[in-house]
Formats: C-alpha cells, structure tokens, sequence
C-alpha cells in the first residue's frame, strides 16, 4: 500500500498482507492490489462483495486456513487496491483483477470463493482459467435486476440517488455512519453479525481519496454482472451454488442460476440473508473443509 494511504484497522489473526504490482506494459492502467494470505495446503481465493473488502471474511479465514492457503484479495479500487483515475470497474474489468492474483502468483488447483459480486467473478473467472480452478463455491450471487435495492427502502433512495446524473457523485460522498449501517444489515437476519469496529473500517475505506467515484462506478457497472451469467455455461468446475434462505434474490432466480448450471450442487442455509460470510461463516467453512 502506498504509504499515504490509511491502513486497516482490524487484524485478522494469522494474515498477513500483501500487494500485486501492476504490470509496466499496461502505462497507469492498471493499479496496485493488496490481498490477505493465511494458512496452508491448496489454494483458496475469496472474492468479496460490493463496497466491501478482505475483511469481509474476517470470521471465515480462521475456519479454514488449516485446510487451504487462502487468499482474500481487495478487488480493483476498493479496500485498499490502489484506485486508478478513469478505471473501469465493469465486471470483465473486476475480472481481470482476479485473473492477476491468480496468473501473477502462478496458482493452480484453485477453489474460488466469492460472494455476491464475488459470486459472479468466481464463475466467470473459472470459465476463462479453467486450468487453474479446481472448483467454485458462488454465494448468494449478485447477477440479478434491484440487486441491493430489494433490501430496504433507504437502499433504494440512496442508490438510486448515487446513480442520479448530476447530483450522484454528490451522494456517492456523503457516507452517514447510520446509513450505511443500515443498508448493510438489510443483508442480514441477524443484525448482530455486522460488527461496529467493522463498518468503522468500511467508513475509513470510503474516505480514501477518490473512493466516491469508484462506489458509483460499480453501482453503474451493476448490469455488467448481470450480463455475465452467460459464461456460466462455460465453466468446467465442479460448482456449489450456497443462498441465504431470505438472500436478495428471488425463487425464480435462483432457479435460473440452477438451470445455467445444472450439474451445481446446492445449498440454501436457513435464517440467513446475503451476508453468509458475515452471518454464517461455519455453514461456508464447513463445506469447504469437507472437500479440501
């Protein structure tokens, strides 16, 4: 991390921190990647959510690291990825992100974790490196229309206002405590599970310098998701699709996400919303640990 930057405040026991620099070739358009690695054995790669970072699996890498190497990478521009001026942050852009930590550290027999936006990276980062991915676990995919909007009306009114012409940018820097504590439980059951000291860290991240224009750029970049569910069909990893049982997303989504996939197992997991990494991380580890 560059050293003006501001750093984490949480720890999570046996990480440690490290950066990706970005390839010469590319001239500034490419920036810096921080991740988190842990533990030992194969390779597991933890891709987070929107507006979210590593720290997202603060609760899970401690479940796992005795079965996996793990890797929990801050996708481009966000936690503490360096945010380049003018980047895309469309979902081939956020992509090729994932495809550096795995190509740059030459990672083979790969289990890729991802939730929400993650979900949808895993899999279409396995359909493009289908040599270095041994198997994905997608949770509670976000690749479907309202997305985050279905949680609450106050998520409405604030992303709809950060997606607004003229005024977004605006909104997209006002970042009441309170509101976004708000809009992230709307992804819980249980509203214990999103930490104090945790959206303190969250609210750090979004004062970063520049940090407003990358939040709108990927709530634009929200249908590119959607668009990516037509790579599922190409992926060739075994694929274990996990929602929450009052997730974001619809019967009838789901169920498309089943058909596109129809060799996926399946895993719904009772009381929890779109945050199981937050809320359930046992249910997550538990699975992954039974097929390390």
């Amino acid at each position: 991390m560059p050293s003006h930057e501001s750093r984490p405040t949480i720890h999570i026991p046996g990480t440690t921190s490290h950066t990706l620099a970005p390839r010469a070739a590319l001239d500034g358009r490419e920036g810096t990647l921080r991740y988190l690695k842990a533990g030992t054995g194969a390779p597991l790669v933890l891709l987070h959510t929107v507006r979210t970072q590593a720290e997202h699996f603060r609760d899970l890498i401690p479940l796992i690291a005795d079965q996996y190497t793990v890797y929990a990478l801050d996708l481009p521009g966000m936690g503490y990825s360096e945010i380049v001026p003018g980047a895309s942050y469309d979902e081939p852009a956020m992509r090729a992100g994932v495809e550096r930590l795995l190509t740059e550290l030459d990672l083979h027999d790969v289990t890729l974790v991802g939730e929400s936006m993650g979900a949808v990276l895993a899999l279409t980062t396995a359909a493009d490196l289908p040599e270095r991915v041994r198997r994905v676990v997608a949770s509670n995919t976000y690749d479907f229309p309202g997305g985050i909007a279905r949680s609450s009306l106050l998520a409405r009114v604030v992303v709809g206002g950060v997606l607004t012409p003229g005024v977004g940018p605006v909104v997209a820097g006002v970042e009441p405590k309170a509101a976004l504590r708000r809009i992230l439980q709307g992804g819980l059951v249980d509203k214990s599970a999103l930490r104090e000291d945790y959206v303190d860290e969250l609210l750090q991240v979004g004062s970063r310098s520049g940090y407003p224009s990358v939040a709108r750029a990927v709530y634009q970049s929200l249908p590119s998701l959607i668009a990516a569910r037509s790579r599922y069909r190409e992926v060739k990893a075994p694929v274990h699709l996990v929602y929450g049982e009052k997730d974001w997303s619809r019967p009838s989504d789901r169920q498309a996400d089943k058909e596109l996939l129809p060799a996926a197992d399946f895993t719904q997991v009772s009381g929890a919303g779109h945050f199981i990494a937050l809320e359930r991380p046992d249910v997550l580890a538990g699975l992954l640990n039974a097929v390390a």
